[in-house]
This record gives structure tokens, C-alpha cells and sequence, in this order.
């Protein structure tokens, strides 16, 4: 499995908003176009953590394709509200808030 984890700020007021919106796209068959086979929002003191888990490491090319998909520009613009860049000087799409893994233990099965 391949994940990946978007760093962003949201106020904790408006979680519920967020989830909805995620919750109506996630009822489509986007997440099944992007691979995606988990999705956890977390919020913590004005951050916002978005995990996604693929079943295969070409989740960023799928998301790539999807990103053109009016489904994917949609909750992007309904999300603008919610969730502002870390680093708005730096941010230029949602790869400049993809947080780097430096640590990874699996128990063996």
C-alpha cells in the first residue's frame, strides 16, 4: 500500500463541511478512478491532515489523470473556503502540502 498525506490549515469549525464534501465525493467512482482505497481527515490546532491510501505507488499518476475530471476541479473549488495552503508563498498545487515520509515500521503478517 502507498500513501500520502496533505498538510494544509482548516479551522476545526469547519470539519463537518469538509467531511461532507468528501463524504458526497468519495460516493462517486473517483475514488475508485484515483486508487484510492482509504481516505482519514485529521485536524489538529488549525492543521488539517489529509491521508490517502492506494493500493498501488502510481496513486500520484492516477490522481494526475483525475485531475482534469469536472468531479476533481469541483471539490477542489468547494474545498477553497475550508482549506488554506501551510505555506501560501510556496504553494503552487497540492504536491508543494504532501508531507515527506522519514519513518515506516509494518508489522509482518
Amino acid at each position: 500500500m502507498h500513501s500520502t498525506l496533505i498538510v494544509a490549515r482548516m479551522s476545526p469549525a469547519t470539519g463537518r463541511e469538509v467531511a461532507d464534501l468528501f463524504s458526497a465525493f468519495d460516493a462517486t467512482d473517483m475514488p475508485e478512478r484515483m486508487g484510492t482505497r482509504r481516505r482519514q481527515l485529521f485536524s489538529y490546532q488549525g492543521l488539517y491532515f489529509h491521508l490517502q491510501d492506494f493500493d498501488e505507488t502510481d496513486g500520484a499518476e492516477r490522481i494526475e489523470k483525475a485531475k482534469t475530471d469536472p468531479r476533481f476541479v469541483r471539490i477542489s473549488d468547494d474545498l477553497k473556503p475550508f482549506i488554506e495552503a501551510y505555506d501560501p508563498k510556496t504553494w503552487r498545487s497540492p504536491a508543494d502540502a504532501l508531507a515527506t515520509r522519514f519513518y515506516h515500521w509494518e508489522a509482518s503478517r
